[in-house]
């Protein structure tokens, strides 16, 4: 379900736990026993089984009896719980590994207080407790590594579904699916009528896998249908830190935020709008062109999409805690997305692309976000050009992959790394469209003028020397040399 947790939602959800005929594996009753070390092995066990079992929660009740189901209340606190002078809630986050999602609910029912522990499904990798996995079997909690069978189902469940298709909310009802996902925009961006039937919009967005049957006449929202269309991805608890942050600093620094600004929308119903909005922030430059001086934005808006966009795409969704971020400077634009990169990053440009989240990256092509051949980067290599301006980067860090767009810089004003990278991505850029670069063609991509060709020759030599180009025939004059990435000998 979404996480609208409110009195009446909580009430109904605890009711309908008690109902159950026995302890599942994905749901545990407690009266008692609020130790927080068996609190943490619970939620390694809950995490693991709820994956298990192709559940998106698995849940801990403290007040109800283990054999009838009776609601008996408690008065466990857990919000007020501390281990030493740390809160209970962030000592279990410190020893669970990877961090999965897991919140704490008081519950009053007739007249008597139920906590709720609700732990999302693992991913990727099985939950540890102090670097212990756990997981239930029938209504006890057991060690992972007693029970091989279970562990290497386990693991083949993490390796043959991907992101796209796990459950973002499940049990949801035909009206909470078109009040929670966008519609109107999914067919609007599909150039496609919007069906008359609430069931004729219901099969559609069944059949681009946005949503799935679920059980008892109910429907569950794939994240892939929650990523793209949520009306508001708060809405969904697994989904909610997704969403991309905008922020323009003053100055070249982060020491003074003038704006941040997270985004409320699913990616592909909110795409324009995070564009357009970005744009809004970017400050125009003053550039000369062949012919004359004019006012540009300091950005290309094609490169801006394209780097936007693979952002988007290309993320690693199980990051916990982390999205695309927007970063705006005087004199750059940083584009920054969970995850590394699956080709490496010097090879961005001629490499064809390759997407983590396939169901999502074919989505936004059909709706023209991104074209289905070539990564963008080619594109935005071409519009800087064009601008006249450095050459991006493409970096790593320890868990992200970060674009850097410069604003405008004469020749003169840039440094020996911006000209070797610059000097490079125009050797890929013509090596990719079945060309070569020369001292020529690089006189043109920097506004030199042909009497000054020792300077691009000079920048030649250096890249060179840097291993970045290579001569595409050696024994060439040196008149009518050519030359090619590194890559392409």
């Amino acid at each position: 379900m979404t996480v609208d947790r409110n009195l009446e939602y909580l009430q109904s959800l605890v009711r309908e736990l008690c109902r159950l005929s026995d302890e599942t594996e994905w749901v545990e009753f407690k009266v008692g026993n609020e130790k927080p070390d068996t609190i943490g092995e619970y939620i390694s066990a809950l995490a693991n089984s709820a994956a298990y079992s192709g559940k998106v929660h698995a849940y801990l009740l403290w007040g109800v009896e283990d054999q009838n189901h009776d609601i008996v209340g408690t008065d466990f606190k857990p919000l007020q719980a501390k281990i030493g002078n740390e809160e209970l809630e962030s000592w279990l986050l410190r020893l669970i590994n990877p961090k999965v999602n897991f919140r704490f609910f008081e519950v009053e029912i007739e007249e008597k207080c139920v906590v709720m522990l609700e732990v999302g499904a693992a991913f990727r990798h099985p939950v540890q407790f102090k670097n212990i996995e756990y997981i239930r079997v029938g209504s006890y909690k057991k060690k992972l590594k007693d029970f091989p069978e279970k562990e290497r189902e386990l693991w083949r469940i993490f390796d043959r579904k991907p992101f796209e298709k796990e459950i973002a909310a499940e049990h949801v009802s035909s009206d909470e699916v078109l009040k929670l996902l966008d519609y109107p925009a999914y067919f609007d961006l599909l150039q496609l009528a919007l069906p008359e039937s609430r069931e004729g919009i219901l099969k559609a967005l069944q059949a681009d896998d946005l949503i799935d049957k679920g059980n008892a006449g109910k429907w569950d929202i794939t994240n892939m249908g929650a990523i793209l269309f949520a009306r508001r991805l708060s809405d969904f608890t697994r989904l909610k830190h997704k969403a991309a942050r905008v922020i323009l600093y003053r100055g070249e620094t982060k020491l003074e935020t003038v704006r941040e600004q997270e985004g409320g929308r699913g990616y592909a119903c909110g795409f324009e709008g995070l564009i357009e909005f970005v744009q809004n922030l970017l400050p125009s430059n003053e550039v000369m062109g062949q012919a004359l001086r004019k006012t540009m934005p300091m950005f290309p808006e094609l490169a801006v999409r394209e780097l936007i966009a693979n952002a988007i795409i290309h993320q690693d969704f199980h990051i916990s805690g982390t999205a695309p971020m927007i970063e705006i400077f005087a004199n750059r634009m940083e584009i920054t997305n969970p995850g590394l990169p699956l080709v490496k990053t010097d090879r961005f440009l001629d490499s064809p692309p390759k997407s983590r989240n396939e169901g999502i990256a074919s989505f936004m092509r059909r709706i023209g976000v991104c074209e289905e051949r070539g990564s963008g980067v080619d594109k935005v290599v071409i519009q800087t050009e064009l601008y006249q301006l450095p050459a991006p980067v493409f970096e790593t860090t320890d868990e992200h992959t970060r674009a850097i767009l410069f604003s405008h810089k004469e020749l003169k004003e840039m440094d020996k790394a911006d000209k070797i990278r610059a000097c490079y991505m125009h050797a890929g850029l013509r090596y990719i469209q079945r060309d070569f670069m020369t001292n020529s063609t690089l006189r043109e991509r920097f506004g030199i003028e042909s009497k000054n060709s020792a300077i691009a020759s000079r920048i030649i030599k250096e890249t060179l020397e840097a291993e970045m180009v290579s001569p595409f025939d050696p024994k060439a004059s040196r008149k009518f040399m050519k030359y090619v990435p590194w890559w392409a000998k």
